[in-house]
């Protein structure tokens, strides 16, 4: 056994049972999402980066009609029935008109071209000599050889893009080569970010407060996701003025996301802010490290997520929490947190209760193909350090107590995080 489970003796279970699972805190996260209905239409090459509206389907069969697959000469099979020897009656190019192909001759044909009427194999040039006004065939063509037939890449009706795909550049390419100019696609969610906070500041600073890092992280990451973000600011660590905040912010937004102040210190006034300016709380606290003291709830019409003000758990909640209720408004099936199996190449022993999520570099591969993963940091959550050099985030149960080399995991490998699934 490589993760072992053991009894808590310290009174982590008892507490814990205060708290939300993960997957819990995402379904209460996602129970406070309505998905946009509103549909634009953008010019295909405004469309990077938006989600699809609805199915995308192909207006014609692809190809369009049959063409060369390669370089070479168009022939019938029956002209070459006792002779290796053709004489070529002219050339087709990519672009030219379709046309007939003589009997008993062979047209130079150049990839793409439309196929000659009447042609049933494309010998490539390289099986063949050409002496230009004949050709010598060394090696005959099989029957349909390199001839793409119209309709073998799709079908008239395909689905080309599914509802809620969040549209890359190669969907970009698979759009126009349809001949599809405009696209329908989901307004996009309007998100608010504010961080909390005294010790926090933007620019110039005194001696005892810190840099804001996370309401430029967070505004970056919503707007990565395909969101149109705001910024509202640090609000004061005081509950008339959060509240007052709220209240302007009230109709604005579908999502408005806050960092800090919503544990259980003096100053940690977002909860009680939220119903003073007409919201509800619906959810808080989740088994979780770092990010315990997670707030979801709504205000107006729209979904409040507040975070904790350790910038690391803020990068975590976001991506635990945040990006499925923004794939969710925009009608996108948010994808799971961790779905890559890799091991272990560590040895690391933990307190149970909470799930954990750590940064990762991957080192190597095993023999069956499955990535080896170093833990990086110090599960230390007012850090952001130790993701600079990571290329993951893995994540370990709540009930795990120990990690041995070679022990299961799952992680979530930064080149996957660009997209909505």
């Amino acid at each position: 056994m490589h993760m072992t489970s053991v009894t808590d003796d310290c009174g982590c279970a008892a507490s814990s049972t205060a708290m939300m699972s993960v997957a819990d805190a995402l379904a209460c996260a996602l129970a406070q999402i309505t998905p946009i209905r509103q549909i634009c239409t953008v010019a295909l090459p405004d469309a990077l980066g938006r989600t699809t509206a609805s199915a995308v389907t192909a207006a014609a069969a692809m190809p369009f009609f049959d063409n060369a697959a390669m370089d070479g000469f168009a022939l019938r099979m029956a002209d070459l029935e006792g002779r290796c020897c053709l004489p070529v009656s002219g050339t087709v190019a990519a672009g030219d008109a379709p046309r007939d192909l003589p009997q008993n001759a062979a047209l130079r044909i150049y990839t793409g071209a439309p196929l000659p009427r009447g042609a049933d194999a494309v010998v490539m040039i390289e099986a063949c000599i050409d002496e230009i006004e004949q050709v010598l065939i060394e090696r005959a063509p099989a029957l349909g050889e390199n001839i793409r037939r119209a309709g073998s890449d799709q079908a008239a009706g395909y689905e080309l893009l599914p509802a809620g795909t969040r549209i890359a550049a190669h969907h970009i390419g698979l759009l126009a080569a349809n001949g599809i100019s405009q696209i329908d696609v989901a307004r996009p969610p309007r998100v608010a970010v504010f961080s909390t906070g005294d010790e926090v500041c933007s620019g110039a600073r005194t001696a005892s407060q810190i840099p804001d890092a996370n309401r430029p992280m967070l505004l970056a990451l919503a707007q990565q996701a395909g969101a149109e973000v705001a910024d509202l600011g640090i609000l004061p660590d005081d509950a008339a003025a959060t509240a007052a905040a709220l209240r302007d912010a009230c109709g604005q937004f579908d999502l408005i996301i806050s960092s800090g102040a919503v544990s259980m210190g003096g100053k940690d006034h977002i909860r009680a802010a939220i119903t003073a300016a007409g919201g509800s709380v619906k959810g808080w606290r989740v088994a979780l490290k770092p990010g315990k003291p997670v707030m979801f709830g709504t205000l107006s019409n729209a979904a409040f997520t507040g975070l904790p003000g350790n910038p690391f758990a803020v990068y975590v909640g976001f991506h635990m929490f945040v990006l499925p209720q923004i794939a969710r408004l925009l009608g996108a099936a948010p994808s799971a947190f961790a779905p890559v199996p890799a091991i272990a190449g560590f040895d690391w022993i933990r307190k149970r209760g909470r799930a954990e999520v750590f940064p990762v570099r991957l080192d190597t591969y095993d023999e069956a193909g499955l990535p080896v993963l170093r833990r990086l940091g110090h599960s230390v959550s007012a850090t952001l350090l130790p993701l600079s050099g990571a290329d993951g985030l893995a994540i370990v149960p709540p009930e795990i107590a120990r990690i041995e080399p070679g022990a299961p995991l799952f992680w979530r490998p930064f080149c996957n995080t660009g997209d909505l699934t």
